[in-house]
């Protein structure tokens, strides 16, 4: 019988790294990882696989999860189906498979479809936080008819966050993407305000009256986070933000605020270097300086 604290993880990122961590400290595990990026000298996962000595990596995915008791996926949204149809080709049966990735209803469904006809376990799973205050510990719904057999295992490897949402696969996905609307909406919205009350000179204005109507406390300072969040994670968030509109759409509604929200998170992305700026104006000042200015207008 397979260990239950033999564990494969899949993805290396940033939610990868930290689970890697957080897993090694609950101690008695025996942890493999593949990323596909292993093969690429100097990427992020090939150099987080080298820097954690207590990990094996693996040569393919095969490896990562043939033989374990659970395989974790924390790839990037784009890849969840096509990861879970690989996987499943050397799923050991029995094998609880955890869905991490942020990804529409439907998309959870057709990942468990493809875990469940190679008599694997699957456990859908959404992080309902950040994931960098609580790490291993926040809050995570799990979902699906395994769900709740899952729990007490999950709980035993750090996931005490976790808790069962629903035993249909999809329903806890549905919350999360109808919160990502509204989540990474604002940082999107944050950004276009900013960056053009900043262009006009009226971005003191314009916090000073969100302050009046939305009284959350410093505005310039959660307007400077949530942008930075998308300097930092806006290609991954971009994919998260498509599989967002996959939701919208899969409930007969035109998505036209998360098809844009997926252009501005994906533009984002490319001005990471604004994030060396602690002050909102200055952080604001780097991307526009990036951003050719209007042609004046002739009088």
């Amino acid at each position: 019988m397979t260990s239950p604290r033999r564990i494969g993880l899949i993805g290396l990122g940033e939610v990868g790294q930290v689970l890697a961590n957080d897993l090694h400290r609950a101690g008695g595990v025996d942890l493999c990882a593949w990323d596909r990026l292993f093969a690429v000298d100097g990427s992020e996962p090939w150099r987080a696989a080298g820097a954690l000595p207590f990990l094996e990596a693996a040569n393919s995915m095969a490896g990562a999860v043939r033989g374990r008791a659970v395989v974790v996926s924390a790839v990037t949204a784009g890849e969840c189906r096509a990861v879970a149809a690989e996987a499943a080709e050397a799923l050991t049966p029995g094998t609880f498979y955890l869905d991490l990735n942020s990804v529409s209803p439907r998309t959870k469904s057709e990942a468990a479809q493809a875990i469940e006809a190679a008599g694997g376990c699957y456990v859908e799973a959404v992080v309902m936080s950040p994931i960098a205050p609580k790490r291993i510990a926040s809050a995570v719904w799990l979902g699906g008819p395994h769900a709740r057999d899952f729990l007490p295992l999950a709980q035993s490897l750090g996931f005490t966050g976790a808790a069962v949402y629903s035993a249909t696969i999809g329903a806890a996905s549905a919350a999360k993407m109808c919160r990502s609307v509204i989540v990474k909406g604002m940082e999107a919205l944050l950004a276009e305000a900013l960056l053009t009350a900043r262009r006009h000179g009226v971005e003191d204005a314009v916090l000073a009256s969100l302050h009046d109507v939305f009284p959350v406390g410093d505005w310039r300072k959660l307007a400077r986070y949530m942008i930075s969040r998308s300097l930092q994670h806006g290609r991954r968030r971009a994919e998260e933000m498509r599989e967002v509109a996959r939701t919208v759409a899969e409930a007969g509604l035109d998505p036209w605020m998360s098809r844009g929200c997926v252009e501005r998170q994906q533009w984002a992305a490319e001005h990471v270097e604004a994030l060396s700026h602690e002050a909102l104006t200055d952080m604001l000042d780097n991307m526009l300086a990036r951003t050719p200015a209007p042609a004046p207008q002739r009088s």
